[in-house]
Protein backbone atom coordinates (compact mmCIF):
# COMPACT_ATOMS: atom_id res chain seq x y z
CA UNK A 1 0.00 0.00 0.00
CA UNK A 2 1.37 3.54 -1.32
CA UNK A 3 1.36 5.85 1.50
CA UNK A 4 1.79 9.67 0.42
CA UNK A 5 2.68 12.54 3.66
CA UNK A 6 2.71 15.89 2.39
CA UNK A 7 4.60 18.71 4.22
CA UNK A 8 5.70 22.30 3.88
CA UNK A 9 2.17 24.40 3.58
CA UNK A 10 1.74 27.03 5.92
CA UNK A 11 0.73 31.13 6.18
CA UNK A 12 2.66 33.45 3.90
CA UNK A 13 1.78 36.74 2.36
CA UNK A 14 1.12 37.54 -1.28
CA UNK A 15 4.13 37.53 -3.20
CA UNK A 16 5.81 35.32 -1.33
CA UNK A 17 6.58 31.21 -1.41
CA UNK A 18 6.57 28.08 -0.31
CA UNK A 19 7.86 24.54 -0.73
CA UNK A 20 5.83 21.64 -0.83
CA UNK A 21 7.19 18.25 -0.13
CA UNK A 22 5.41 14.70 -0.52
CA UNK A 23 7.52 11.22 0.70
CA UNK A 24 5.85 8.66 -0.58
CA UNK A 25 6.46 4.72 1.11
CA UNK A 26 5.13 1.39 0.39
CA UNK A 27 5.82 1.29 -3.14
CA UNK A 28 7.94 1.49 -6.11
CA UNK A 29 8.18 5.38 -6.66
CA UNK A 30 10.50 6.05 -8.70
CA UNK A 31 7.77 4.13 -11.80
CA UNK A 32 5.50 6.31 -10.63
CA UNK A 33 3.88 9.51 -12.21
CA UNK A 34 3.07 12.17 -9.26
CA UNK A 35 0.49 15.06 -9.33
CA UNK A 36 -0.21 17.90 -6.87
CA UNK A 37 -3.70 19.16 -6.74
CA UNK A 38 -5.48 21.88 -4.63
CA UNK A 39 -9.20 22.39 -3.30
CA UNK A 40 -10.23 25.66 -2.24
CA UNK A 41 -13.31 26.12 0.28
CA UNK A 42 -15.87 25.42 -1.85
CA UNK A 43 -14.51 24.71 -4.62
CA UNK A 44 -13.88 21.09 -6.27
CA UNK A 45 -10.25 19.89 -6.20
CA UNK A 46 -8.02 20.97 -9.30
CA UNK A 47 -5.11 20.16 -10.90
CA UNK A 48 -1.73 22.04 -10.35
CA UNK A 49 0.97 19.86 -11.66
CA UNK A 50 2.28 16.56 -12.67
CA UNK A 51 5.26 14.88 -13.28
CA UNK A 52 6.17 11.70 -14.62
CA UNK A 53 8.29 9.29 -13.48
CA UNK A 54 11.87 10.29 -14.90
CA UNK A 55 11.23 13.63 -14.27
CA UNK A 56 11.02 14.46 -18.35
CA UNK A 57 7.31 14.97 -18.38
CA UNK A 58 6.26 18.13 -16.58
CA UNK A 59 2.18 19.38 -16.93
CA UNK A 60 1.21 22.73 -15.29
CA UNK A 61 -2.31 23.97 -15.19
CA UNK A 62 -1.99 27.64 -16.93
CA UNK A 63 -3.11 29.15 -13.61
CA UNK A 64 0.44 28.39 -12.39
CA UNK A 65 2.30 27.93 -15.11
CA UNK A 66 5.91 30.32 -14.54
CA UNK A 67 4.98 30.51 -11.02
CA UNK A 68 5.06 26.89 -9.65
CA UNK A 69 7.44 24.11 -10.20
CA UNK A 70 7.02 20.33 -10.00
CA UNK A 71 9.77 18.53 -9.34
CA UNK A 72 11.22 15.08 -7.63
CA UNK A 73 13.97 13.05 -5.87
CA UNK A 74 13.86 9.27 -6.72
CA UNK A 75 16.58 8.77 -4.57
CA UNK A 76 14.11 9.88 -1.70
CA UNK A 77 11.20 9.38 -2.67
CA UNK A 78 10.28 12.72 -3.08
CA UNK A 79 7.85 15.00 -5.22
CA UNK A 80 8.32 18.99 -4.42
CA UNK A 81 6.47 21.78 -5.52
CA UNK A 82 8.14 24.67 -5.39
CA UNK A 83 5.50 27.94 -4.93
CA UNK A 84 6.62 31.51 -6.10
CA UNK A 85 4.60 34.73 -6.71
CA UNK A 86 1.54 33.40 -4.55
CA UNK A 87 -1.34 35.48 -4.53
CA UNK A 88 -4.50 34.88 -2.81
CA UNK A 89 -6.48 32.82 -5.14
CA UNK A 90 -3.69 30.12 -4.30
CA UNK A 91 -4.83 29.49 -0.65
CA UNK A 92 -6.21 25.91 -0.65
CA UNK A 93 -5.53 22.40 0.56
CA UNK A 94 -2.72 21.12 -1.69
CA UNK A 95 -2.43 17.00 -2.57
CA UNK A 96 0.00 14.96 -3.89
CA UNK A 97 -1.11 11.71 -5.57
CA UNK A 98 0.44 9.03 -7.31
CA UNK A 99 -0.59 7.08 -10.09
CA UNK A 100 1.43 4.03 -10.21
CA UNK A 101 0.07 2.45 -13.49
CA UNK A 102 1.23 5.62 -16.26
CA UNK A 103 -2.07 6.19 -17.71
CA UNK A 104 -1.95 8.47 -20.99
CA UNK A 105 -0.95 12.02 -20.77
CA UNK A 106 -4.36 13.08 -21.82
CA UNK A 107 -5.76 12.07 -18.21
CA UNK A 108 -2.69 13.33 -16.26
CA UNK A 109 -5.21 16.78 -14.94
CA UNK A 110 -7.56 14.59 -13.75
CA UNK A 111 -7.64 13.55 -10.27
CA UNK A 112 -9.24 9.98 -11.42
CA UNK A 113 -6.40 8.77 -13.24
CA UNK A 114 -4.40 8.72 -9.68
CA UNK A 115 -5.05 5.78 -7.12
CA UNK A 116 -3.24 7.32 -4.05
CA UNK A 117 -3.63 10.31 -2.58
CA UNK A 118 -1.73 12.11 1.01
CA UNK A 119 -3.60 13.85 3.06
CA UNK A 120 -3.42 17.47 2.63
CA UNK A 121 -1.32 20.38 3.83
CA UNK A 122 -3.00 23.81 3.62
CA UNK A 123 -1.64 26.68 2.02
CA UNK A 124 -2.56 30.18 2.94
CA UNK A 125 -1.47 33.39 1.32
CA UNK A 126 -2.87 36.79 2.48
CA UNK A 127 -3.56 39.73 0.95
Amino acid sequence: QVQLVESGGGLVQAGGSLRLACAASGGTFSRYVMGWFRQAPGKERAFVAAIGWSGGNIYYADSVKGRFTISRDNAKNTVYLQMNSLKPEDTAVYYCAADPVGRPVVVVSYSSAYDYWGQGTQVTVSS
